[in-house]
């Protein structure tokens, strides 16, 4: 997208979080600390299950925030911006399906250095006026507790 005023990186960075973003979002971060919690107090014949649970919704979560820079290039008028923005969208998806073809916890540490990327690309995008201010202190409150379960998830394999 072009910034305007109306979307620049400055404008509307005051904005609070919308509610349903908000929820849905913090919702979605208890399917991370689920598996992480079977991990560490669970039976010991679950953790392959959690394994597998953690790795497939952190690698659909991430495809997920990748796709949202395509959606706000749905707009972009730009050749190079355009490529840009959906060249990126893709590299989160792809990110996710090796992740999901290694063996946890390699897979896992994979899906973190995904999500750190992503965080910076969301960074980039809403100084840009790609993204509104709101979503890049969603994106870090969300991150940072994806990052903290998978990071858990990898103390505890340790």
């Amino acid at each position: 997208m072009t910034p305007t005023s109306s979307n620049a990186a400055g404008a509307g960075s005051a904005a609070a979080i919308p509610a349903a973003a908000a929820w849905l979002g913090g919702l979605g971060l208890l399917p991370f600390a689920a598996p992480v919690a079977v991990l560490w107090l669970g039976p010991a014949d679950w953790e392959g299950e959690a394994w597998r649970v953690l790795r497939a919704y952190a690698a659909v979560i991430l495809s997920f925030v990748g796709a949202i820079h395509w959606g706000a290039a749905l707009r972009e008028n730009e050749a190079g911006r355009l490529w840009r923005a959906m060249g990126w969208s893709v590299v989160p998806a792809l990110v996710a399906w090796v992740a999901l073809l290694l063996a946890p916890p390699s897979g896992v540490a994979l899906l973190l250095l995904g999500f750190g990327a992503q965080y910076w690309m969301d960074r980039w995008a809403v100084a840009a006026g790609w993204l509104p201010g709101w979503y890049g202190r969603l994106r870090r409150i969300l991150t940072s507790g994806v990052v903290a379960c998978l990071a858990l998830a990898l103390v505890w394999a340790a």
